[in-house]
């Protein structure tokens, strides 16, 4: 009497289903409290690839204890009085089954599908032909280098002791080096000791030394960031409201 209770009055339930087969297959299905043990076996045969004729099911309640074995397939769900949050294991008995073996779970068990460098040639439409045609319609960027003179004559104006100010950002320093610096690339540069803690470094950079300042001082820009003329020191005090 009640079972039949529950079937009338509760519609469906919420399960956990498992497998036996599919240690990390896991999935919370919903079924209908009348449907029958045979009905539920074909719908978690569209899930799971386990064939009703072999497939047998446990029912355990949310402490992991076994409730019962769902063997009568005449009888409907509702007989066993699942709750939610139950679970519903499924036993695949066989051994031929698509399930065993760890095929579904294990990609290193499927064989790889390989094809040869002279059939993959002859391919049309494939990504190593899209690249081919990319590269001859681009122009490679090293084409694009930059001359050892790049910027020269931006420094014909800049000499060692100028005051300065660097964009962006109006930080003012003196300049404390000007010409090329291999180490960091082409063309020409200036080394900037900055008034305040607003560098990278102290003069030193990847292992060459290009002037002296402390540390966080010390920048190398390019010449069209800097402009050389009447740039004093800040006061910090000089924005302050008297």
């Amino acid at each position: 009497m009640g079972s039949r209770l529950q079937v009338e009055g509760d519609e469906s339930v919420l399960l956990c289903v498992t497998h036996s087969n599919l240690r990390s297959f896991s999935a919370d299905v919903r079924f209908s409290l009348q449907m029958t043990i045979e009905a539920v076996k074909e719908k978690l045969w569209k899930k799971t690839g386990t064939s009703v004729n072999s497939m047998c099911l446990e029912l355990y309640d949310d402490t992991r204890t076994k409730v019962s074995d769902l063997y009568d397939n005449s009888r409907p769900l509702g007989f066993y009085s699942p709750q939610d949050g139950f679970r519903l294991h499924v036993i695949d008995l066989d051994p031929s089954s698509v399930t065993s073996g760890g095929l579904l779970e294990d990609t290193s068990l499927v064989e790889k599908y390989k094809i040869s460098e002279e059939d993959y040639d002859k391919r049309d439409a494939t990504f190593r032909k899209f690249k081919e045609k990319l590269a001859h319609q681009t122009p490679p960027a090293h084409e694009t280098k930059i001359s050892d003179n790049y910027m020269e004559e931006l420094c014909a104006n800049i000499k060692v002791g100028d005051r300065c100010q660097v964009e962006p950002g109006e930080k003012r320093g003196v300049v404390k080096f000007v010409g090329r610096a291999v180490t960091i690339g082409p063309g020409f540069w200036v080394g900037v000791q900055y008034d305040e803690p607003l560098g990278k470094h102290d003069g030193m950079v990847k292992g060459t030394r290009y002037f002296d300042c402390p540390p966080l001082h010390g920048a190398m820009v390019r010449p069209d960031k800097v402009k050389v003329g009447d740039y004093p020191e800040r006061d910090p005090f000089e924005e302050d409201e008297i």
